[in-house]
Formats: C-alpha cells, sequence, structure tokens
C-alpha cells in the first residue's frame, strides 16, 4: 500500500489572520500534493511527493514562522487510510445544478441509469472516489469552480482542467456538454485517481489525459481553462493561464482567499471580469481574455 508523508500543522494561536495565507505560499515551493484542514480550522495535514520535500518544508517553515505560532509533526499516511479517516463520512453534494457523489453515497436514480451514459436525470451526478488528489467537490474552492462553470455554455466546447485532481472539474465539464476535454496534472498519482474518477463515471472516451508541468506545457488552446490551483501559482503563471485560452476564451481561477481578489485581478489584468464568487475564506475569479 503507497505511504504519503505528511507534516500535520496545528495553529496554536495567533493575531496575525494572514497567517494561513503566507504558510499556502511558503508551502507552495514544496509542491504539496494536497492540503486537508479539520473543520475548525485550527490543523492542517499536508501531504508531499517525497520525504525529503516534506522535511524541507518543515524547516522553511520553522525557520520562517516565529516560535509558538504553529505546532510541526512528520508523518507517513497509507493512502487507504487517508481516504478513510479523512474522508469516510463525505455524502453527496448539490453545487448548482451537478451533484457530486462519492461511491457510497450515490443518489438511488443514478445508480440505476445504464454505466458509461451522461446522467439524464434534472440534476447530473458525478461520482467521485475520495483520495489524495484534490477535488472531492466538497471544498470551497472546487465548488467554487463548478459554480462559474455553469454560468457559462460549455456545449460543444475546448475545456482544459489545468490541475485536475481527482477529475471532477473535467468531469462537470463532460457533464455540462464539453465537446473536448484535457484533464493536466504534473501529479502522477493525481492522475491515476483522475484516471479511475473518469473510467468510473463512463467518461473514459471523451476525456485526454495529460501529466505535464504548467511552465512547460504546450498543448492546443481551449475556449474555456479552469484552474484550480493556489494563489501564489496563478500569480506565477498568470501568462502561461491566460496563453491556454483562445481569444474570446475564458479562465476561471480558483484557490485563493477573497482579499486576494486584487491580487489575481492584477496578475490577469487585460482579461475583463465576468464574474466573481466567494464561499467562506476562498474565492474565485471568471474572466475573458
Amino acid at each position: 500500500m503507497a505511504e504519503y508523508p505528511a507534516l500535520e500543522i496545528e495553529f496554536l494561536g495567533s493575531a496575525d489572520p494572514f497567517l494561513p495565507d503566507r504558510l499556502h505560499l511558503l508551502l507552495d515551493d514544496f509542491e504539496p500534493v494536497a492540503i486537508h484542514d479539520d473543520e475548525a480550522g485550527g490543523r492542517w495535514r499536508v501531504f508531499f511527493r517525497s520525504a525529503e520535500r516534506r522535511d524541507s518544508a518543515s524547516r522553511a517553515i520553522a525557520n520562517t514562522v516565529p516560535p509558538g505560532l504553529l505546532g510541526l509533526s512528520s508523518l507517513s499516511v497509507p493512502d487507504e487510510d487517508w481516504a478513510r479517516r479523512s474522508q469516510e463520512n463525505l455524502k453527496a453534494i448539490e453545487a448548482g445544478g451537478l451533484i457530486i457523489a462519492p461511491p457510497w453515497d450515490i443518489p438511488k436514480a443514478t445508480a440505476e441509469k445504464t454505466e458509461g451514459k451522461r446522467q439524464q436525470a434534472d440534476v447530473p451526478v458525478i461520482v467521485i472516489e475520495p483520495s489524495t488528489g484534490f477535488g472531492t467537490g466538497h471544498h470551497e474552492t472546487t465548488r467554487l469552480c463548478l459554480l462559474l462553470m455553469q454560468r457559462l455554455d460549455l456545449r460543444g466546447a475546448r475545456v482544459l482542467d489545468i490541475g485536475t485532481g481527482s477529475g471532477v472539474l473535467a468531469l462537470a465539464a463532460w457533464k455540462l456538454g464539453a465537446g473536448d476535454v484535457v484533464a493536466v496534472d504534473s501529479d502522477q498519482d493525481a492522475l491515476d485517481n483522475a484516471r479511475d474518477n473518469i473510467e468510473r463515471n463512463g467518461a473514459g472516451p471523451a476525456i485526454d489525459i495529460v501529466c505535464d508541468d504548467l511552465g512547460s506545457l504546450r498543448i492546443e488552446r481551449g475556449d474555456v481553462v479552469v484552474a484550480n490551483l493556489t494563489g501564489a501559482v496563478l500569480v506565477r503563471y498568470a501568462d502561461e493561464l491566460r496563453g491556454l485560452a483562445v481569444e474570446g476564451g475564458y479562465l476561471i481561477v480558483s484557490g485563493f482567499a477573497p482579499q486576494d481578489l486584487a491580487v489575481i485581478r492584477t496578475a490577469f489584468a487585460g482579461a475583463s471580469v465576468v464574474a466573481e464568487q466567494i464561499d467562506g475564506e476562498w474565492a474565485a475569479l471568471c474572466v475573458r481574455v
């Protein structure tokens, strides 16, 4: 069974409201696979591709954040244990006109549909098996992207899902009628999870999977580009993301806090803002390039 090096971070109390944002930016340099936060927001479990990256991230945090603000502990978590402990209580949720469901809570009407066909019920259902890849649909950033995608007419469109994680946004594009969908990620473990979910939903022939880094990605441009990443990555690769959309196409980005909206808008200056959406401590932006 695969094990994932993880860093458990406990917030011990701070008057700095921007500490979580600064911590996200710091962690981004070490390319975490996933960040799981508890409902109270007082503890994070951060997963990495290797123990070396985890340990480097731990040292960087200890050297940057003043003592007494965070508790740090290193551990290795079996993949099966991660899914069971952190997501076993997940239930199906509705995001606009879509339902995202784990395999153990599929709406009965969907379970009885013929496998491999698009859901014909009033509310399409996407079945996602939780793993370390982001995107079960329960995180606010994923829901924000889903809601903004539904503001656009995706019928027949080419959609690029950058940082696909579990593949939920790529599957949403397919369910919403996109004619050509590409799921991109640099993490092979995330892509394996995405591939399983794509097959589980009968979308294998409709969604292409690409393993590549955003900085080196060279593919045909899309009518709609969706990137649920982090604020730091969005700013760093704003030009690359803009270049992935056709002229007049749309770019949907999420993974940052509401107070960072101005920074994100500046990074994509020149593109016209179509919509902004906020859910709790997270925000998303849709622009036309």
